[in-house]
Parts: structure tokens; sequence; C-alpha cells
């Protein structure tokens, strides 16, 4: 689980994120970057978002565990990584898709590893 200090909470929030039109796509997850952030607001984490649509499937409990893996996958990258991560966007939200319904968590970590890499390159 994510902390709070890095929690994307509010619909503003994810809307004013999906608007920035900034996203890549990798093996089942796309991920949506918000505004850059601005030099006086540098102290300011970094949000995160998940989105799993009913679309991918209708029972909550599949759609739960793939938030989870998610949710994992970034945790430890942020543990992991040098202080850089939170340097670049105020919002990051990840959406998934189909593909990543009977995936283990190998799979989605390093999806998620790669996304993370194009982005902060």
């Amino acid at each position: 689980m994510l902390t709070k200090e890095y929690r994307l909470k509010k619909r503003t929030a994810f809307n004013a994120t999906y608007k920035t039109g900034n996203s890549c796509y990798k093996g089942g997850i796309t991920l949506f970057c918000g505004k850059v952030k601005p030099a006086e607001r540098e102290h300011i984490k970094t949000k995160i978002g998940f989105v799993v649509s009913k679309k991918i499937h209708k029972r909550a409990v599949k759609r739960n565990r793939i938030k989870r893996l998610m949710r994992e996958s970034v945790r430890l990258f942020i543990k992991n990584s040098n202080e850089s991560f939170d340097t670049k966007y105020l919002s990051l939200i990840f959406v998934a898709s189909a593909k990543l319904l009977d995936k283990n968590f190998e799979f989605v970590n390093e999806q998620i590893k790669e996304l993370m890499r194009k982005l902060y390159d």
C-alpha cells in the first residue's frame, strides 16, 4: 500500500491529469502523466492513482487484484529509486487493460519498471 503522501484521491486531480494528454503504454498498462512541477513546488510529492474499469472484468475481486499488483510494484519502485522520482510530475495515473487479468506480479512489475524508465529517462 502506498503511503498517504503519494495517493491521488480527488476526482478533479484525476481529470486534470487526463487532460494533459501525456501518456505512454506498455504491456497492458497505460500511464497518464500530469503537469510538470514548477520549481517552487519541487518539495511536493508526486501523487499516484490506479484505475481498473468495470469493462475489464465485472467482478471486483479481479479488478482489486490488478490494482494491488500495480500498487505493490510502484511502491517497490519508489522504495528502490533515488530521490529523482519525485522531481518531474505532479501526478501519475496507471490504467490497466484486460491483458493483465491472468498475469503474475513479475510481469506487472516489469511493465511498470519499463514505463517508469521511459518516463524518467
